[in-house]
């Protein structure tokens, strides 16, 4: 799946998991996140708010979203 951040330069982690519909609040997906069930570009990711940029790839339960812009 991609994400397109529309003009903007890049989108939090845990908003994007939040706007795609993969978690149900804010506070779910740091949940994940700080648990270490999140991949950014093939690494476990624990930052809450690391900033994604056109280029980077997601991994979340099963899925692989692709920023672009």
């Amino acid at each position: 799946m991609e994400f397109n951040l529309e003009n903007h330069e890049y989108i939090e982690l845990n908003r994007l998991l939040k706007l795609l519909g993969m978690v149900e609040s804010g506070g779910q997906a740091n949940m994940f996140i700080t648990e270490g069930q999140v991949k950014v570009n093939s690494e476990v990711e624990y930052r809450k708010r690391k900033k994604l940029r056109s280029g980077d790839q997601v991994q979340f339960m099963e899925q692989l979203i692709i920023i672009v812009d």
